[in-house]
């Protein structure tokens, strides 16, 4: 944990609200980004941020601060993701790939090539799309946040066994998707 970040977690845990401003800075983009990949709409990931972070605000007290704050946060926007796609999907809401979440590439494409990686960023957003919402979830802490099997069961509060299964059963029936589709992944 950086000296910038202690010291915000500490002004928090004071009742100082500014302590949020750089953790909202380190944090804010990436959770987003999460939360988007979680409930597919923009708007929904943004409000379930800022929920986040005044959640994180709220609950500081139950921050240990002997460990890393990442997870923790994490899991917050996680835990609000999942719900607000319960709420959404009770809703019937419908859902939006935004191309511009993906990674992005320092080599300049060729336009064939470009077009082709979106599509295939497309396809794939739609594909993982379909995931039941907890396997969603473990895909996106472990391939997008790159966290590693037990700080996703710390972050998902469920056994590892649970995530190994659920990023198992997820990458079959994304790889049965790719192959039912012909996504082709040669330029990824």
């Amino acid at each position: 944990m950086s000296a910038e970040e202690s010291a915000a977690i500490r002004a928090l845990q004071r009742g100082d609200i500014a302590g949020l401003g750089p953790l909202f800075a380190a944090y804010q983009l990436r959770a987003v980004r999460t939360a988007y990949l979680i409930v597919g709409e923009r708007q929904i990931a943004e409000d379930v941020v800022a929920d986040a972070f005044l959640t994180a605000y709220d609950r500081i007290g139950q921050f240990d601060d002997r460990r890393p704050f990442a997870p923790w946060f994490y899991r917050i926007v996680v835990n609000g993701a999942l719900m607000a796609l319960r709420r959404a999907r009770r809703r019937d809401a419908g859902h939006a790939a935004d191309d511009a979440l993906g990674p992005q590439s320092s080599a300049m494409p060729g336009p064939d090539q470009a077009l082709l990686q979106q599509e295939l960023r497309h396809d794939l957003l739609a594909a993982i799309d379909t995931l039941p919402p907890p396997q969603r979830a473990a895909i996106v802490l472990y391939y997008y946040l790159e966290m590693d099997e037990a700080t996703i069961a710390r972050t998902l509060d469920c056994p590892i066994g649970t995530v190994k299964w659920r990023l198992y059963a997820a990458r079959r029936r994304l790889r049965r998707q790719v192959e039912e589709s012909g996504i082709t992944t040669e330029y990824a």
